[in-house]
């Protein structure tokens, strides 16, 4: 009875095995997502995507534009903006609302925390010093937000408030820290924080095509979406551009003359040999096939090399960072401020990674050690005290008076 079923059952079946049968495109695509060889260019559904993020990329890149346009200052203001956007984003990212009602004025804390390290952070700029100290009103501030902790613990609370604590310095640490470098840059010439920042932007956006056209093999697990190919195409466009971008750039003053004070106007000042054209004289053996006998460059394009480097193979390292904090809170992006991209942080977690290094590269290897009479006399009348001004002041008369002696 059974053996009849089945084989009754049986043209059935296997018809409706012939029916279900997939096609060989089907197939494909199947065993291409088992290789995690799909292209991202084959999912229709990722060009709006695509569309919306490229909108978004023209309009902040122009609005980028604009403000370098406008001067040192007014980049200084948006990196504040960014600052406290980036803050805000991850402040809400432990925030639990049953404990925050238990805790009136609590986040109201975390700001104070927050305007507190951008007076500390930023106060030498305001005042026109330009050496970092720590003064009693920066310290007084401190002590209060550190109080204010103290009396606002509650019963029952006190892990989570803990807890708050803790990440609100390491919030402070990873948003002010790193970008108090890309400021430094600034006020070293625009040219020190455009060129680096231009580099992630076109790497990123390398990156995101040659991903979305040519994207195959996967590079690291914490970003799924990311490619070798991605990966390698950016490195290569990255390099060139920083070439090509540092000669462009290093021809305008307003660029890459440092800024000393407050000012907003013009800058003039004579380049320093790295942004002195020089000329490589093409050998006679190449002259058959190259056509020009000597080419025109700037020192400063080797060193652009460098950053270019640096920005293509360590800096994504911050995004993948990033990706890895969002996966540990279950997170797809930080925030929602810029449609297609996510939030703040999420453009720049690269971006502070490589300010600090364009800060230190630009110390360490471009800046020339210099010291002049008022730099080191501001020096003596603020951090000594009269009794050791007058000390040093009779010392060096000794000493000047001993190199009298010797040269007589």
């Amino acid at each position: 009875m059974n053996r009849d079923m089945n084989s009754s059952n049986s043209p059935s079946n296997y018809f409706g095995r012939m029916r279900h049968r997939k096609r060989p495109s089907e197939a494909s695509s199947d065993a291409d997502k088992a290789n995690g060889l799909k292209l991202l260019v084959n999912d229709r559904n990722k060009y709006r995507s695509m569309l919306v993020r490229t909108y978004s990329s023209v309009w902040m890149i122009a609005g980028f534009s604009y403000i370098i346009y406008m001067g040192h200052l007014y980049i200084w203001a948006l990196i504040g903006v960014i600052q406290i956007f980036m803050a805000r984003e991850l402040f809400n990212l432990l925030r639990r609302a049953n404990e925050e009602r238990q805790l009136p004025g609590f986040r109201l804390l975390n700001w104070h925390f927050f305007f507190t390290a951008v007076l500390f952070t930023y106060g030498r700029f305001l005042s026109r010093q330009l050496v970092n100290t720590v003064t009693s009103d920066k310290l007084f501030y401190k002590l209060v937000s550190f109080v204010w902790f103290i009396l606002t613990l509650k019963k029952k609370t006190y892990k989570y408030q803990f807890s708050q604590y803790a990440w609100t310095h390491m919030i402070l640490l990873m948003v002010f820290v790193q970008s108090a470098f890309a400021v430094a840059n600034i006020f070293e010439g625009i040219f020190w924080f455009l060129l680096p920042a231009s580099l992630i932007i076109i790497n990123d956006i390398a990156a995101y095509f040659f991903g979305f056209f040519f994207g195959r093999t996967p590079l690291i697990k914490l970003s799924p979406k990311k490619t070798w190919e991605g990966f390698i195409g950016a490195s290569v466009t990255t390099l060139l551009a920083a070439f090509m971008l540092s000669n462009i750039l290093g021809r305008f003053q307003w660029l890459t003359c440092p800024r000393k004070d407050l000012s907003t106007g013009w800058l003039h000042c004579d380049p320093g040999p790295l942004f002195k054209t020089q000329y490589f004289v093409v050998p006679r053996w190449m002259h058959q096939w190259f056509p020009w006998k000597e080419i025109a460059y700037l020192p400063v394009q080797f060193h652009a090399l460098a950053l270019g480097l640096f920005a293509s193979i360590i800096a994504p390292f911050g995004g993948f960072f990033a990706s890895g904090f969002k996966r540990a809170f279950k997170l797809k992006d930080f925030g929602d401020s810029i449609p297609g991209h996510g939030g703040i942080t999420d453009r720049m977690d690269c971006q502070m990674v490589m300010a600090v290094f364009a800060y230190i590269y630009h110390q360490s290897f471009v800046m020339p050690p210099s010291f002049s009479v008022d730099m080191i006399l501001e020096q003596i009348l603020r951090n000594l005290t009269f009794e050791e001004q007058h000390f040093l002041h009779e010392q060096l008369g000794s000493i000047l008076q001993a190199k009298q002696l010797l040269q007589a």
